[in-house]
């Protein structure tokens, strides 16, 4: 997918000119997706290198790992802001550039002249993509955007764990990889904007905004049924994480295929279903006798979805990864592995993946500057007015992407089968179906803003309407399970032999070819197989798994669907297969602990809340029942800011070695001085003395805080309530969506027209 070096520059499809200033992840992981598709990423260090080049653990050159992941395929240039000649080489580079990627806190921003204002008004034609903590001007964006911090505050982490132990964040850094998806997707939205509307715009994504995004469920669920869900673990429940003989394996299935997963666990008969855990102790003593991926393969053979938890050890010689090159480079052999592959694949437009810049080898950086924005400056336009979608996904993956492009202007017309339409139209919610004649507020919240029609595409009738209406349409996306679409005439190549420009985009659960390419999944199965459940967990624990409730793998999935089908349109990349296995996206998030196990040889394993690059960094229980808190110090600063306040006694005036040493008494002096105080107590102080913390919010109590209704991540109150944006541009506003359609409610209008939008459908 890499850019035509032929092209005019200014053209759609030319190289882009990205400058990153960039201190965490999110911002380098935005920065890493523009540089792998081929387009120049000048990344701006410091005097003295990017503190991520030494921080542990580190490669046999001694860079860490984690630099070495998220900053492959850029180039470096050192500028010193805190002079006048580093500003001024910044502002130089910023004339030439289209992109700049930021994650500057409000503070810094302001003492560089780089707040969203100064940015539009000093460079018209720059799209700004800031992914911070908590947003651009809330000052909680002064610390680093740490994912532990966003999960908590979104509510994310409330769901994650045990339901009697604390509150997890998901492995690796999840909220921050999520929120780059988004900062890329804003980022297509706008240059899309600036190619029509000749005028730039700043996209302003934060964590823990994107953190709520991805638990909307839990949000429509307090809202619609009056619950408050919580997390419910992996020991208990409907499904459950049982040990192997070598490991753990997830087992999922459907209410109907109890009987059958006790029959294959040996059972004389079927257990009866009003004494589950019978059938549970049989089943737990026939996985421990088994390999993990025996139990895998012996049930999905069966038509069950269940997983096996790999470690990222497994995932190197996996044969599905293997026979899609997912990982590039040598394997076994003593060298090191360059870090993973791609998260999407596209025959004949190649991921590029290459070693970490050099300091200060693209201090030449040049080129013509961005045009000045011409006549009409747009604000109103829709980034993706004109597009058309023929948008057949279900459930959550395909139908939350369309989602997303209809909610920045795509017509979107969801196609479905009268006989077997989209099954969240009647979803439960909280155990209870809809009202009877009434959609699934699941469903409302992955199709408000589309139109519905009905093809039935086992007939001839069926087919010829979908082939007119895909010779009218610029995208389609489809999340079925390898083969339904060739088997329904729906598939690529057929489609593509009906409108060569098509882009379009399968959102498979493990990608469209390889030997398991049509194995059945749900997120929770992809949890395990993709190895975040393995890096994931408590520190005395097993793997866990983002459950049933949240379905991590299907959120964050949509988000890059839509980021990857926008990049499409505005670069002008047509007629393209996107075919985008879920597992192997989720397992790209974990490029650094990947590296870390190809380099070292230790096995990454659950680290509760710890991260490399933190400490303390952890969640905290505090007065009252259910109340947490989470901290972060990612400087000395802040830890001696922490010791002050909590045990001046026993923490001043040591040293980082000491505080990463005696993590454990640390956890328990903190936890003694948190239990102590209200939460709200806590948080005050903690704000006062300068350092990182979050409420970790449950989703009740998430759905009042201001924040998210005044950024829009939810939309609506009680019944019609849904989820919102992930973002915000500035310079246009989405407005809300219109109601979900019915079933087939618009087939006369769409079926009819020659025309589907305003505009021309293959501009």
């Amino acid at each position: 997918m890499a850019p035509s070096e032929e092209k005019r520059d200014g053209d759609a499809g030319a190289v882009l000119r990205v400058v990153e200033l960039s201190g965490g992840v999110a911002a380098k992981v935005c920065g890493r997706l523009l540089a792998g598709l081929g387009h120049d990423v000048l990344l701006c260090e410091p005097p003295g290198g990017d503190p991520l080049r030494t921080r542990a653990p580190l490669d046999g050159h001694g860079v860490g790992l984690t630099f070495s992941s998220l900053d492959a395929d850029k180039r470096s240039v050192v500028l010193d802001l805190d002079s006048a000649d580093g500003r001024a080489a910044l502002h130089h580079l910023l004339e030439r550039a289209d992109v700049l990627i930021t994650d500057l806190g409000p503070t810094r921003a302001r003492a560089l002249g780089l707040t969203a204002a100064e940015i539009r008004r000093a460079w018209p034609g720059l799209v700004a993509v800031s992914v911070t903590a908590a947003g651009l001007d809330d000052p909680r964006s002064d610390h680093p955007g740490d994912s532990l911090l966003a999960e908590a505050h979104g509510g994310l982490a409330s769901m994650i764990g045990e339901p009697d132990r604390a509150p997890l964040s998901l492995g690796g850094e999840q909220a921050a990889h999520a929120a780059a998806f988004a900062g890329f997707l804003g980022g297509m939205l706008a240059l899309r904007r600036r190619a029509h509307a000749a005028t730039g715009d700043v996209v302003d994504v934060a964590l823990c905004d994107v953190a709520a995004y991805i638990d909307w469920k839990s949000d429509i669920e307090t809202h619609v049924a009056a619950t408050a869900p919580t997390r419910t673990g992996a020991t208990a429940g409907q499904w459950r994480i049982v040990r192997a003989a070598d490991g753990w394996v997830g087992v999922i299935f459907q209410p109907a295929q109890w009987d059958l997963l006790v029959e294959l666990a040996g059972g004389a008969a079927p257990a009866p279903s009003d004494d589950p855990e019978r059938g549970w102790a049989l089943i737990e003593r026939w996985a421990a006798r088994l390999p993990k991926r025996t139990v895998y393969e012996r049930a999905q053979a069966l038509g069950l979805a269940v997983g096996f938890s790999a470690d990222l050890g497994d995932l190197l010689g996996d044969p599905q990864y293997e026979a899609r090159g997912f990982f590039r480079g040598p394997r076994r052999d003593g060298r090191t592995i360059a870090p993973v592959g791609p998260p999407a694949r596209a025959a004949g437009l190649p991921w590029r993946s290459g070693p970490p810049p050099e300091p200060g080898d693209g201090a030449q950086a040049a080129g013509a500057p961005v045009p000045a924005p011409r006549g009409s400056s747009g604000e109103g336009e829709a980034p993706l007015a004109g597009v058309t979608v023929l948008d057949l996904g279900t459930i959550t993956a395909g139908a939350a992407t369309g989602r997303l492009l209809a909610d920045y202007g795509a017509t979107v017309i969801k196609v479905e089968s009268a006989s077997h339409p989209d099954p969240f139209r009647q979803w439960p919610v909280a155990g209870s179906p809809p009202a009877e004649g009434t959609l699934s507020p699941m469903f409302e919240s992955n199709n408000a803003g589309k139109l519905g029609v009905v093809l039935d595409l086992k007939t001839e009738t069926g087919r010829a309407e979908l082939y007119r209406l895909a010779a009218r349409a610029d995208v389609v996306i489809e999340n079925f399970t390898v083969g339904v679409t060739r088997r329904l005439g729906a598939d690529f190549e057929t489609l593509r032999a009906v409108n060569p420009r098509l882009v379009y985009l399968s959102l498979s659960s493990q990608g469209q070819d390889g030997p398991e390419s049509g194995r059945r999944s749900y997120g929770s199965t992809l949890d395990l197989l993709s190895g975040l459940a393995s890096v994931t967990g408590y520190l005395d624990g097993g793997p866990m798994w983002s459950s049933a409730e949240v379905n991590y793998p299907d959120q964050v999935a949509s988000l890059f669907g839509a980021g990857l089908v926008a990049y499409c349109l505005e670069r002008d990349v047509r007629g393209v297969h996107l075919d985008v296995s879920q597992r192997e996206l989720i397992s790209w998030t974990l490029a650094d602990r990947i590296a870390e196990h190809t380099c070292t040889g230790a096995l990454p394993a659950p680290t509760g809340n710890r991260r490399p690059g933190a400490t303390p960094h952890d969640v905290y229980p505090c007065a009252g029942e259910g109340r947490w808190v989470a901290i972060a110090c990612h400087t000395q600063a802040e830890r001696d800011a922490l010791a002050a306040l909590v045990a001046p006694e026993e923490l001043a005036e040591r040293s980082e070695k000491w505080w990463w040493a005696h993590e454990g008494r640390v956890d328990e002096l903190i936890g003694a001085w948190t239990r102590a105080r209200s939460r709200a107590e806590c948080l005050d102080a903690l704000a006062g003395a300068g350092v990182a913390s979050a409420p970790v919010l449950t989703a009740s109590e998430r759905g009042r805080e201001p924040r998210f209704s005044e950024r829009r991540v939810f939309l609506g109150d009680g019944a019609t309530r849904r989820k919102g944006f992930p973002l915000t541009l500035h310079g246009h506003t989405p407005p809300d969506p219109a109601p979900a359609p019915g079933l087939g409610e618009h087939q006369e209008t769409v079926l009819a027209g020659p025309s589907l939008t305003s505009g021309n459908p293959s501009s």
